[in-house]
């Protein structure tokens, strides 16, 4: 989908037509400027100058219509279509305003008919259609290497953000809250003799390997995050009771997809963040993952039972959305719901994205 151009690329792009068809006109008298006497310099000024004119409406049609909504979409037969069509309209609206409005301003001879305008294919081909293609050709050129120029500069911009995002990530996962009170379970289970010692450290341990190693990678599998997952979610549990803390779980992994690291995750920390480490009543968290061909679905819901703030409910959420914006570049699904005392967010994504 394209999106409409900012106010500073609408100034530069005025900018650059400016002093693109200023010197193309130029150019164009320069060239012929002493091969004629003044009288006939003049009209051929005149005829330049009307060209001119459609040189500039049909460069720009061509451009942003034809090109941004056939061709980059890939709808090469309409683009070919209609770029005759336009050519040769453009064409006669371009003889239709020398003969009817410019020429009888400097000269008296007999107009062509509109008939001849229409179906005298030679003559708008050379005198016309040809003037129209190359000055659109040049301009077009150069808009492509511009627009080429643009995106490289933006794909260094979104790669620097999505490294900074997933330090950001990388730092809201190494909580030092989570990673203090998950040390401290652990040091009163060995205190206490538990057997759940050994996997409790087997448990953290895979949550830093997780996190510093394939947190790095572009995708993971669903089942790795899912993994992980659970032992975040046996981690946390360590710190309540039955009665305090209630998750239920729904997974269906009928395809292998695969999704960004750390997506899922962020947003399980987020709800054992917001509802259990803040709510001093029970608190439920719901879990809802399905994988097919088409798509994978996350959802996660917690409950709360205090007021939740603008900036509280935006924690995690604008790095997960600008993460996702920058993998699937707007093919995805991404929604935040507050419903009486429960907050849920939703993930759609391809099966595989690259």
């Amino acid at each position: 989908m394209i999106k409409p151009l900012s106010e500073i690329h609408i100034r530069q792009n005025l900018s650059f037509q400016l002093l693109f068809w200023a010197a193309l006109f130029l150019f164009g008298i320069v060239r012929i400027y002493g091969e004629y006497d003044s009288e006939a310099f003049k009209e051929l000024i005149i005829y330049n100058f009307c060209h001119w004119i459609f040189q500039i409406a049909g460069a720009n049609f061509i451009y942003f219509v034809l090109i941004r909504h056939f061709f980059d979409r890939k709808k090469y037969f309409e683009f070919a279509l209609y770029l005759l069509i336009s050519l040769y309209v453009i064409s006669v609206l371009n003889r239709f305003f020398l003969v009817y409005i410019a020429e009888p301003l400097f000269t008296h001879e007999s107009k062509d008919s509109a008939f001849d305008i229409f179906t005298d294919i030679p003559y708008l081909l050379l005198h016309y259609t040809f003037p129209i293609i190359s000055g659109a050709f040049i301009f077009i050129s150069i808009m492509f290497i511009i627009r080429y120029k643009d995106e490289k500069e933006n794909t260094i911009k979104l790669q620097k953000e999505k490294t900074e995002l997933e330090l950001q990530s990388l730092k809201s996962q190494l909580n030092p809250h989570f990673l203090f009170n998950t040390l401290n379970n652990i040091y009163s289970l060995s205190i206490n003799h538990s057997d759940k010692t050994p996997q409790s450290i087997s448990q953290l341990s895979d949550i830093l390997d997780y996190i510093l190693y394939k947190g790095q990678k572009k995708w993971v599998a669903v089942s790795d995050e899912l993994d992980i997952i659970d032992n975040y979610i046996a981690l946390e549990s360590l710190r309540y009771h039955e009665e305090r803390l209630k998750i239920q779980k729904h997974i269906i992994l009928n395809s292998q997809n695969t999704i960004p690291p750390l997506v899922y995750l962020t947003l399980v920390e987020n709800a054992f963040k917001h509802g259990a480490g803040k709510n001093r009543e029970a608190t439920e968290i719901k879990i809802e993952i399905e994988t097919n061909r088409q798509h994978s679905v996350f959802k996660i819901e917690n409950t709360f039972s205090y007021p939740l703030k603008d900036n509280e409910k935006g924690i995690g959420l604008q790095n997960i959305q600008r993460q996702l914006q920058f993998h699937y570049q707007g093919n995805c699904t991404f929604r935040v719901l507050q419903e009486n005392n429960i907050f849920k967010v939703e993930i759609i994504t391809p099966p595989h994205y690259d």
